[in-house]
């Protein structure tokens, strides 16, 4: 009997695995209508994801203001007027500098604060640690509209009324809790033994924080980064408040200026939203790569 066994065995060994008859699946094999299913779920997801942006980019095209009361009419006069009067007629570099100095100084000084934050809340553990976090989650629950008073007070006092510097700060206080929070979680999942082998080596802290656990954690700083980026490009009511200077206006309330209130041109406002949404495709771009790694492994721990 043993020997029948063996040969068997052998014989599977030598030619092969014998073929699964027909009708029956593999483990993990999705049956023709499940496959299907799916891939018509995600084109249903995808259309509906990208129907708005087609939709804005075909309304730009239109040359009059009320072309969005009659879109079909829009086919025969496709042009981009709309494009060449925002870049040569309006302040639309003026808006694009001021959101870029806004966008990347909130993200350089976030992305610092929040890792520093997080590093040390995940390695270090001094009285009041944890509730200093739970206070950092606490501070999101406020709504704009109450924050918007004491702010405006604060950058009063200090001269940063009508400063990037000023609205750079206020970008910061919302986006550094969740970024300290996201980078916390993906410490954790860093092992501790990378900072005792640095600490060896004769690394201080912060050495060891620089130069060995941050290259680790570039996926988790490429979401805080592109978290703080969109936060701060695309943010109104702030701006609006802190900006005075219609020369230092951001991109979204330069978007404002195209509605009055007996007018609003809203050929001129689909042209612009297309064009804001450039730096943007670009920023995510470069971050791309590391922001599902980040976004999946933060989540592990913590």
């Amino acid at each position: 009997m043993s020997t029948t066994t063996v040969a068997t065995s052998a014989a599977v060994t030598e030619d092969g695995p014998a073929e699964r008859p027909r009708g029956i699946r593999g483990r993990g094999e999705r049956g023709l209508a499940a496959s299907l299913a799916s891939h018509g779920v995600l084109v249903a997801a995808s259309f509906i994801a990208l129907f708005p942006i087609a939709w804005l980019v075909f309304l730009s095209l239109g040359p009059d203001k009320d072309d969005y009361l009659h879109p079909g009419g829009i086919w025969k006069k496709m042009t981009f007027d709309n494009y060449s009067f925002v870049l040569q007629h309006t302040s639309f570099f003026d808006w694009l500098k001021s959101s870029l100095i806004v966008s990347l100084g909130t993200t350089a000084i976030g992305v610092l604060i929040a890792a520093t934050t997080g590093y040390a809340v995940s390695r270090m553990r001094f009285p009041g640690y944890r509730k200093f976090m739970w206070v950092l989650l606490v501070t999101q629950m406020f709504p704009v509209a109450v924050l918007m008073v004491p702010m405006y007070q604060i950058l009063s006092d200090l001269g940063l009324i009508d400063s990037y510097l000023g609205l750079i700060l206020v970008y910061c206080s919302t986006a550094v809790p969740y970024c300290a929070w996201l980078l916390k979680g993906y410490f954790d999942t860093i092992p501790f033994e990378i900072d005792e082998a640095g600490r060896v080596d004769g690394l201080s802290p912060f050495g060891t924080f620089a130069r060995l656990i941050l290259p680790l954690a570039k996926p988790g700083l490429a979401v805080a980064a592109f978290y703080s980026f969109i936060t701060a490009f695309g943010e109104v009511a702030f701006a609006t408040t802190f900006m005075l200077d219609d020369q230092k206006y951001t991109l979204a309330v330069g978007l404002q200026t195209f509605i009055s209130e007996h007018d609003a041109q809203r050929n001129l406002m689909a042209a612009t939203a297309v064009l804001i949404a450039i730096p943007v495709s670009v920023f995510f771009y470069l971050v791309q790569k590391n922001l599902v790694t980040g976004l999946t492994a933060g989540g592990t721990k913590g």
